[in-house]
């Protein structure tokens, strides 16, 4: 099998056996906690929503856990499993109690409106109502905000690297999942209800409103928004904008699979923020929450596990192999962390530096010991060479040098 192949390839097998042996062959790392995650958040969600029956909530659980089983179904659904846990989420806030939540924030939008843009734009927008507006701002508000996220993971599934489309829905979930937990925490009323109560108090007995959505089952005569939009599980969460933050998180992804279509991915985004203030459901302040929201979410996965999209590859099975993260964005975090091994490295080098002096010296003492240890095996040496005499010899010398001078004396004679 060649390298593209093993990759790209997707798994065929219903045998949940291969499953539970992956699960049991894994070796589980502090990264794995997002599935904990998961895990709490659905089944908080599951024991107090009150609108399903328990059978129904433990059939759920066993189908999903099936999916969740087969390796041919695992492979989609499992990254599915942060949308899910969103989803499962939203429709149960409407059975938190009362008395968990805190107060709603009805002032404090339109004070920020105020004070960072000068007037209220979202009811400067929904001033001017005609029928051509409303078709306009329904498109991507009623109908691409439903279906952007699905055809955003088909797209991205065929044209990015392996492993690209599974990341983008694990961050379009937990970016959803933050939002909620943030409206939850933070609770704010839109502008729909600034034009009907005004600024009175508001309080979780209050139902939701379709707002300029209404006129749009008027053109259509179909009840698609009044009675879903009324009965909301989480009316009060208008801050931050999770229309505009969904749409980031898709623009933000596809751009780097498709960068000449950029321009036309943020005319999309431009779109979706007018439409959301100009159908009086969001302030400008809370699509600037939601861009910020996305953005954060997906510099954490493109820094960390994104997988890098080669120019030269057209689908995913052209991929020979994966690069993971970019090195461009690492930010602050990578340069202090690049000053920090800086600082480490020069340490080593000084230490390196203090230690080649001392060894250094050691050799030269050690060179000094040698030399006199070797001029003084050289006098030794010397003195080894000298013959050896003895007393006997001496009287030898002795006598052979008297009988010479003998000799002379008798020649002379």
């Amino acid at each position: 099998m060649s390298p593209a192949s093993s990759i790209s390839k997707l798994d065929t097998s219903f045998d949940p056996r291969i499953t539970i042996r992956r699960l049991r062959d894994h070796r589980w790392q502090l990264r794995d906690a997002h599935w904990l995650i998961c895990l709490a958040v659905i089944t908080f969600a599951l024991t107090i929503n009150i609108k399903f029956a328990l059978w129904m909530k433990l059939g759920f659980v066993v189908f999903y856990s099936t999916l969740l089983l087969m390796p041919v179904t695992s492979q989609f659904w499992l990254p599915f499993s942060p949308i899910l846990t969103w989803l499962v989420l939203f429709f149960s806030c409407g059975s938190i109690p009362s008395a968990w939540r805190p107060g709603i924030w009805v002032r404090l939008l339109p004070a920020l409106e105020n004070i960072f843009y000068g007037l209220n734009i979202s009811n400067m927008l929904s001033a001017h109502q005609n029928v051509v507006f409303d078709i306009l701002a329904w498109i991507p508000y009623g109908l691409t905000h439903f279906a952007a996220p699905f055809v955003c993971t088909a797209l991205l599934f065929f044209f990015g690297p392996p492993g690209y489309a599974p990341l983008f829905a694990k961050t379009f979930g937990y970016m959803n999942i933050c939002g909620v937990c943030i409206q939850l925490v933070f609770p704010c009323s839109p502008p729909w209800y600034e034009n009907k109560y005004g600024l009175a108090p508001a309080d979780y007995s209050m139902e939701g409103s379709p707002a300029g959505l209404a006129r749009v089952d008027l053109i259509t005569g179909l009840d698609m928004y009044t009675s879903s939009f009324t009965a909301s599980p989480l009316v009060f969460g208008a801050f931050p904008s999770l229309h505009a933050a969904s749409a980031t998180t898709e623009v933000l992804f596809m751009s780097l699979v498709f960068p000449k279509m950029a321009p036309v991915f943020g005319v999309y985004v431009g779109w979706m923020c007018w439409a959301t203030m100009y159908l009086s459901h969001h302030y400008a302040v809370d699509l600037v929450g939601g861009a910020l929201l996305a953005g954060t979410c997906f510099y954490v996965t493109r820094s960390h596990w994104l997988p890098r999209v080669q120019s030269a590859k057209f689908f995913r099975w052209d991929y020979e192999y994966i690069e993971r993260g970019d090195e461009d964005v690492e930010g602050p975090i990578k340069a202090a962390f690049e000053l920090l091994q800086q600082d480490e490295q020069e340490e080593v080098v000084d230490d390196d530096r203090e230690f080649g002096e001392q060894e250094k010296m050691l050799e030269m003492n050690e060179h000094k010991t040698w030399r006199s240890n070797g001029r003084s095996s050289s006098l030794d040496s010397q003195r080894s060479n000298r013959p050896l005499h003895s007393p006997v010899d001496d009287d030898d010398r002795k006598y052979s040098s008297d009988a010479d001078t003998l000799a002379g004396d008798d020649n002379r004679v």
